[in-house]
């Protein structure tokens, strides 16, 4: 007798949701799609314009999502995104829809060329050549890009190949991040409680004053026992030419002489270049 065997039954799992981001992308094209074919038709200015704010209302997260990848490289984040804002606006503006292109095919770039001008024009503090702000730009890119295939940061000679540059250029472009803006130095240093204000030095008056009297104490000492005596007196003790002159048997004229010789001598000695150790 024969035995019927039921098939087995192979439990489906369920449907998995779709991925909250790819569902707004879809929700953003299909949105983009509807306004787009609007676009190609007849209409008047009032609904053209109508059209392009809803063109821009679309595609507002795409825009942030472009300026984030700018993020952290010296400028806030609320800028780029006004300025991500504002190729996305110039974009919808400009965008001719008979030609039949695909919108976001326009505005990538669009919004692309207005953050990489504002990084070129307001964003670096120090002035370097322009080849090397823009190959600077590139490098963000391409870094991330690179990351993504890698699973690591990628080497300067990795990403030399992969912009098709001299390797020179892309290390004189990395040494020229964080010329954007420089770091504040209420900043923390390293991993303690300080920061790097601490770490500058100041003005110390009596640093000076000491380096000052070592440098007069040079210059003194090449002066004669009598010579040193008549200026402490003068100039510490604060006597009088004619006092000075009835200590050591001269007159007030030949004191008055001395001491001008003296200070002739000190001045010299003063100003000489100190020679090299």
């Amino acid at each position: 007798m024969a035995t019927t065997v039921a098939p087995l039954r192979t439990a489906q799992a369920p449907a998995r949701s779709a991925h909250p981001v790819s569902a707004e992308r879809r929700e953003r094209a299909r949105r983009t799609d509807v306004v787009t074919a609007g676009l190609r038709e007849r209409t008047t200015a009032a609904e053209r314009s109508t059209l392009v704010h809803e063109l821009i209302e679309a595609n507002i997260a795409m825009a942030r999502t472009m300026a984030a990848r700018y993020r952290n490289r010296g400028i806030d984040l609320d800028d780029l995104e006004q300025v991500a804002l504002v190729g996305l606006t110039k974009a919808a503006q400009r965008f001719d829809a008979a030609a039949g292109h695909d919108f976001l095919s326009y505005a990538v770039p669009t919004i692309r060329g207005e953050l990489r001008r504002h990084f070129r024009d307001s964003g670096w503090m120090i002035r370097v050549p322009r080849r090397v702000q823009e190959l600077q730009v590139r490098l963000g890119t391409a870094q991330d890009e690179l990351h993504a295939q890698l699973g690591r940061s990628p080497r300067p000679s990795e990403l030399a190949a992969h912009l098709d540059v001299e390797l020179d250029e892309v290390v004189e472009a990395l040494s020229a991040d964080g010329c954007f803006r420089p770091t504040s130095i209420d900043s923390h240093a390293g991993e303690g409680q300080g920061t790097l204000a601490d770490l500058l030095g100041w003005d110390d008056r009596g640093i000076a004053s000491l380096e000052a009297r070592l440098v007069l104490d040079t210059a003194i000492s090449r002066l004669s026992e009598r010579e040193r005596r008549i200026l402490q007196w003068r100039f510490i003790d604060e006597r009088t030419q004619q006092e000075i002159a009835d200590r050591v048997g001269l007159t007030q004229a030949q004191v008055s002489r001395i001491l001008t010789r003296i200070l002739a001598r000190l001045r010299a000695d003063l100003t000489e270049p100190v020679p090299a150790a």
